[in-house]
């Protein structure tokens, strides 16, 4: 028959299996054999380091339950993250389709009629495009435009500015670079593998160094980036919109930019129009840009009085678009009743009308001896000028020049008191 000793060895040893195989112990049969003079002191020692054994089992065990309930946690979190995402994603290619959806673009003229038929040809198409035309005409909205309708929309529309990236940059910002190439860099995409799917757009294209352009070049004829430091290509589907107000074809006969890459790049061609061959789409800009920026200001709408829209169809419009939404927005900030008149526009404006003659008035002649326009002024001088017009455009009647100006006989009456001018004059149609 087993003494005690052999049945407390016994007992350890199948605690230790009961431990290896992952089985539950017998923690109070372990716990009796720790008492003083249940065995041999050194059995005593053994059962001890036992318990001591089974304790950071049982701690380690429960930490990794609570490990796992963690990480299934946070599982069940990054599922709900990648859902909500995919429904932001999906919101925002939506908003973005809307926003930049054809009908939406502003212009009733001929020649945009025929830019927008175009962008609707190349957008079905998986062309390169080049976008041709001055600053501020809208050549980015185009671009998107042209990306929002085409079997591209929802990949990524990848827009790069020329002019920003320095020289040294331009293959780890463009073709991306892998982890080490120097101290504390890591691994990055470039701008063109961002793209790959969808479009790359690049503005300001003639600003882009001959050097660069052949890297470019490589790029598309080899459809494939090779990041800085990396010798394994990494194949790259785009396609490309190019933008620029410089005349290209001239710009290749000067040597400053490569003939094959114009090639390559303008598959199809989109030219915008400048904003002051566009006739009354000046006015429906004007209208639209007004509204959307009072909305942004809390504003009630705003008008146009008569001559200020004169005074927008007068002015060249050197910035296109651009500046007409600039002179919109101080428009809306600086107008203080709920109708843009002329003296709320930039003096840059009301010289123009002043330069044009003033507006024609069906029946009224306008004087052949018109006052000079001055060298120097400011917006009273431009203003002073434009009333004088006004008033003789009108022969005199100030109830008439009042409304050409957009104003009220009395308002009138106001301005020619701050402009020294006599009020009192009687009016030509009541003499």
């Amino acid at each position: 028959m087993p003494d005690k000793n052999t049945r407390t060895l016994d007992l350890l040893i199948h605690l230790c299996d009961d431990l290896a195989w992952g089985r539950p112990a017998d923690a109070d049969a372990l716990f009796a054999l720790t008492r003083s003079g249940s065995s041999t002191p050194a059995l005593e020692r053994l059962a001890e380091a036992f318990g001591m054994m089974i304790v950071k089992v049982e701690t380690r065990e429960f930490q990794r339950a609570e490990l796992l309930e963690k990480v299934e946690q946070l599982e069940q979190e990054l599922e709900k993250s990648r859902a909500r995402l995919h429904e932001e994603n999906r919101h925002v290619v939506e908003t973005l389709q809307r926003e930049y959806n054809v009908r939406r673009i502003i212009g009733h003229c001929p020649a945009m009629k025929q830019v927008v038929a175009q962008a609707l040809a190349i957008a079905r198409r998986p062309i390169n495009t080049l976008i041709l035309g001055p600053s501020g005409t809208g050549k980015e909205i185009f671009a998107k435009t042209i990306h929002y309708h085409s079997p591209r929309r929802d990949a990524p529309f990848v827009a790069v500015n020329c002019t920003a990236i320095p020289d040294s940059l331009f293959e780890s910002e463009m073709f991306g670079i892998e982890k080490g190439v120097a101290t504390g860099v890591s691994a990055r995409r470039g701008l063109v593998e961002e793209a790959s799917g969808g479009t790359l757009f690049l503005d300001e294209l003639a600003d882009m160094s001959l050097p660069n352009q052949a890297k470019l070049l490589r790029v598309l004829e080899e459809r494939e980036v090779l990041r800085v430091g990396s010798a394994r290509p990494v194949p790259v589907d785009i396609k490309i919109i190019a933008a620029t107000n410089v005349d290209l074809k001239q710009a290749v006969a000067q040597g400053r930019f490569r003939q094959d890459l114009y090639y390559r790049l303008n598959v199809a061609e989109l030219t915008l129009p400048p904003l002051h061959e566009r006739g009354d789409d000046i006015l429906l800009l004007a209208r639209h840009l007004l509204a959307q920026h009072a909305r942004n200001m809390d504003r009630e709408p705003l008008t146009l009085a008569p001559a200020t829209r004169q005074c927008l169809l007068a002015y060249d419009w050197p910035g296109n678009v651009r500046e007409l939404g600039n002179e919109m927005e101080r428009a809306a900030a600086l107008t203080v009743d709920s109708v843009v008149r002329p003296s709320d526009l930039s003096p840059k404006l009301l010289a123009a009308l002043a330069r044009s003659g003033g507006i024609g008035v069906p029946g009224a002649a306008i004087p052949a001896a018109e006052p000079a326009l001055p060298a120097s002024f400011n917006l009273e001088e431009a203003e002073r000028l434009l009333v004088q017009r006004a008033l003789e455009a009108c022969q005199g009647n100030k109830s008439r020049a009042a409304e050409l100006l957009g104003i009220t006989r009395e308002g009138l009456r106001k301005k020619l008191l701050r402009l020294d001018r006599n009020p009192s004059a009687p009016d030509r149609e009541d003499a």
